[in-house]
């Protein structure tokens, strides 16, 4: 006799949802976490939940009825936001450069390719919302998709919580860790004295991150000695490591300055980060060397 089989019942197709979104991101607690929500919303999740109509022409497939089903018009309102911001910014860093310098350093900031690094240093791309397809094609890592939801994310924060919220978010994550690979493409520009800005976009990017060269390259252009970098503790297990370094300036006397002090997961990235705090704190120094003098001057004039 001939066993009787039961047949199998169809796998049911399992909608693809995304992770849920925290209203806490990005250093900001969203009033309305809709916003964040919208700004982390590729289109190619809006395509796979809203497909069109069966027999609808290429031209008209496309089915997003309400632009507020992805984020791409929050791109449009975070660049304008993100480009005022950096424009303030280098206008208050960089009173001594003309409109050419400062035009190169905000086009070195705002690009896809700086904004995009940015986006994967802070951990974008595990919060954003895609469809099934760009998923599995690797979306999360995309430079161009990250950098453009980067800039919807700054305009939810524009959008929540005003200016205030959004310049916190832009100066924490895209101009501070620039600022010593900005003074440093300065330096190389001015060394070869070439106008051309595919040139400056070369030198940017070969010294972003690089905040140890430009420490070395201003503490030379001031006359202010060498970098010396000493690991000063280091703790924890094999597997986790911390190392704290500090960066002192050693002048031709042989004297020390300790200058800044950072930690890391390596004796590299602490060394890194140590050179970045120095080099903020020889700059705020300047400035306020630059305003006392200014200030004196001023009053002498008057007098």
């Amino acid at each position: 006799m001939k066993p009787t089989t039961t047949p199998k019942t169809p796998a049911r197709r399992t909608k693809h949802t995304p992770p849920p979104t925290p209203p806490d991101l990005f250093d900001h607690h969203f009033k309305r976490p809709e916003l964040l929500i919208w700004a982390l919303t590729h289109r190619s999740l809006s395509y796979e939940t809203h497909p069109p109509p069966p027999g609808t022409p290429e031209r008209r497939a496309d089915p997003r009825t309400d632009p507020r089903s992805d984020n791409e018009q929050l791109e449009f309102i975070g660049d304008a936001v993100l480009g005022l911001l950096v424009a303030e910014a280098l206008f208050q860093r960089f009173p001594g450069s003309r409109e050419g310098e400062l035009t190169r350093l905000r086009a070195s900031l705002v690009s896809s390719r700086h904004l995009g690094t940015v986006a994967a240093h802070i951990g974008l791309g595990d919060q954003l919302r895609l469809g099934r397809g760009e998923e599995q094609s690797g979306g999360r890592r995309k430079p161009a998709l990250l950098a453009n939801a980067l800039e919807a994310v700054i305009a939810a924060l524009y959008l929540d919580g005003g200016l205030s919220a959004a310049r916190t978010f832009v100066e924490t994550h895209i101009i501070e860790p620039a600022i010593p690979g900005l003074h440093l493409a300065l330096l190389e520009a001015h060394k070869s004295d070439s106008h051309d800005p595919h040139d400056f976009k070369a030198s940017f990017s070969g010294a972003i991150g690089d905040h140890k060269s430009a420490l070395q390259e201003h503490l030379q252009a001031i006359g202010a000695g060498q970098p010396e970098y000493v690991l000063t503790s280091q703790s924890g297990p094999d597997h986790a490591k911390r190392f704290l370094v500090e960066v002192r300036i050693v002048d031709p006397s042989g004297d020390s300055r300790p200058l800044a002090e950072s930690e890391g997961s390596t004796k590299k990235k602490a060394q890194q980060e140590a050179a970045r705090l120095a080099f903020e704190h020889l700059l705020a120094e300047q400035r306020i060397q630059h305003q006392t003098q200014h200030a004196v001057a001023t009053k002498e004039g008057n007098g």
